[in-house]
């Protein structure tokens, strides 16, 4: 048998590990999102690992939560805000380009990522809103003009109603336990009107497991490619117009091809204020392993705002991936090539 020369076994053995690093070593495809929404995360998986790109996927998943409407706050038919319509939050991102689409408070169209979609591939925009996005995902061949509500989410509105429109998401305004129309309070002084520093306690909203959920969801694909992705339709009785953390990038979701990717779900007035996504992935991109990147998001808003709810997932490019959450107990859901199916993982506070 002929031996190599020392020089040529070493060109060889550095060939054979940039080609492993190429294919990811078997690593990817791997799917991550918010909560046990395991159907949405099958869909996403169907698609990637038959070859579809991260952003297919993403779409594919998102898609799927959207049609069974997850916990019935992601599609149409849940969540009704104030007047007892539902609306649309959504957004993609992809983390080859950083390019983003996005909708919000998008009425009478019940595809909310694939609006967004259409936003990132046929627009140089990043953001639609209102009866504009509306038009624009219909005249791009989106289904609509249609009614969101469902018997559900009008019962829901019913009852709220009836409880005198509590809880609700107004403040420093008069009735303070019934409904509308909503007024000034009268003090009698014109300036104790505002709400001056340190005369207002930092406080988070009715938020809660059941009342705001987003899907959220990463997808490595089989190149080693990152996107992300998230819809809902907001929270419940939400003030008409209102709009979450579900459309803003680095609130909900971020992703970059060269550190990770991030996803988010909770009280997103809050959490939209401290951009806890792109915390994390930058975090990681200053070498801090995604459990401690997750955690240290969600302790920076919870100096804050004690008793917020929220959570987040992060997965790096490796797809090493972590959670962790403030005010609840929190679950989220991965679909890796080491798995058969599914698997569930949860995280405390």
């Amino acid at each position: 048998m002929a031996i190599l020369h020392p020089l040529l076994l070493a060109f060889l053995l550095l060939f054979q590990a940039n080609g492993n690093e190429g294919n990811n070593s078997g690593r990817f495809p791997v799917v991550i999102s918010t909560w046990p929404f395991e159907e949405a995360v099958r869909a996403a998986w169907l698609a990637v690992d038959g070859g579809s790109s991260a952003i297919d996927a993403v779409v594919e998943g998102c898609s799927a939560c959207e049609e069974l409407r997850c916990d019935g706050t992601v599609g149409p038919g849940g969540s009704p805000d104030e007047n007892g319509e539902s609306t649309i939050d959504a957004l993609i991102m992809n983390g080859i380009t950083m390019e983003v689409g996005a909708v919000a408070a998008m009425r009478y169209v019940k595809d909310g990522i694939k609006a967004a979609r259409l936003v990132m591939d046929y627009t140089r925009h990043t953001l639609l809103v209102g009866e504009q996005a509306s038009a624009f995902a219909i005249s791009m061949g989106l289904p609509g003009p249609m009614n969101l509500s469902s018997s559900e989410s009008i019962q829901k509105w019913t009852n709220w109603k009836a409880n005198g429109c509590q809880p609700n998401f107004w403040k420093n305004v008069m009735p303070a336990d019934g409904c509308g129309p909503y007024h000034l309070q009268e003090t009698g002084n014109a300036c104790s009107k505002h709400n001056w520093i340190g005369e207002t306690k930092l406080k988070t909203s009715h938020v809660g497991h059941h009342s705001h959920d987003t899907i959220s969801m990463a997808v490595i694909d089989k190149k080693g490619h990152i996107a992300v992705g998230t819809s809902t339709n907001g929270a419940s009785f939400k003030i008409p117009g209102r709009v979450g953390d579900g459309p803003i990038a680095g609130s909900s979701s971020y992703a970059d091809d060269e550190v990770g990717a991030c996803g988010a779900t909770g009280d997103g007035d809050i959490m939209m204020r401290f951009l806890p996504c792109y915390q994390v992935v930058e975090s990681m991109r200053q070498g801090m392993e995604p459990r401690l990147a997750a955690k240290d998001a969600m302790s920076r808003i919870a100096r804050k705002y004690p008793d917020f709810m929220g959570a987040v997932i992060a997965i790096n490019r490796e797809g090493v991936h972590a959670g962790a959450c403030h005010g609840w107990t929190f679950q989220y859901s991965v679909r890796s090539t080491d798995m058969d199916d599914v698997e569930i993982f949860t995280v405390v506070p």
